[in-house]
């Protein structure tokens, strides 16, 4: 939680030290895709296992950033955003003695708190806004299986319903393009795709695996100046 305090101790000074010709702020509201990359261990284990892979994780993302200038072409976000898909599996080559399927809902939480800087080449009040930007998160996430698992250490592998976790956080960054254009003088539509890069050894029940959080989202969104 260090890293996180610091984010927002940094965000606050920035604000109080812009002048008030300068600090205009703004608030965002964006909804879209993630895809993440799945370049890790535990992706592995469960196409090994269940036959789900990366792709089956896409799902929706969405969040909230607020925002201060740094002058005509700078400014400054502070986000959190947030992901959750739900895939329903089976194993790929085991099933009951009667040919039916043994379930399981693999759960991945992801949601990255952080800070942005952005550039607009065009300026902040331009008719059509283009932007790059980068900047740090902590990604705090949360993976589940839960349904019914074979117990391979048993004599007649033995099924029984259960359920495994784990959960923490992780520093990573990200980099973004995007695109703003204005409907009025204080609200503008917007289109953002972002990269973000984040690993994790994970913890509790799969502590013996790593977790790729990276992966490209895709949003609209809404962004009023004020």
């Amino acid at each position: 939680m260090t890293r996180v305090r610091a984010i927002l101790l940094v965000g606050v000074a920035l604000s109080l030290s812009m002048p008030a010709s300068a600090s205009a702020s703004g608030i965002e509201l964006r909804v879209g895709g993630f895809a993440p990359r799945g370049n890790s261990d535990l992706f592995d284990d469960i196409d090994e296992l269940y036959a789900v892979d990366e792709r089956d994780f896409r799902g929706v993302t969405g969040g909230i950033e607020y925002s201060v200038g740094l002058g005509d072409r700078l400014e400054v976000g502070f986000h959190v955003d947030g992901y959750g898909r739900t895939v329903t599996s089976s194993y790929r080559d085991f099933e009951r003695e009667d040919g039916s399927p043994i379930f399981q809902d693999l759960r991945l939480n992801i949601v990255p708190l952080g800070a942005t800087l952005r550039f607009l080449p065009a300026g902040r009040r331009a008719r059509i806004s283009p932007y790059i930007a980068a900047g740090a998160d902590i990604f705090f996430y949360k993976y589940q299986e839960q349904g019914e698992f074979i117990d391979f250490f048993s004599d007649d592998f033995d099924i029984s319903s259960d359920a495994f976790v784990s959960e923490g956080a992780t520093p990573g960054f990200h980099a973004a393009a995007g695109l703003r254009v204005p409907i009025s003088h204080d609200f503008s539509l917007t289109g953002e795709v972002r990269y973000q890069q984040a690993r994790t050894r994970m913890n509790d029940d799969f502590s013996e695996n790593r977790l790729d959080l990276s992966g490209t989202s895709a949003t609209v969104g809404v962004h009023l100046r004020f």
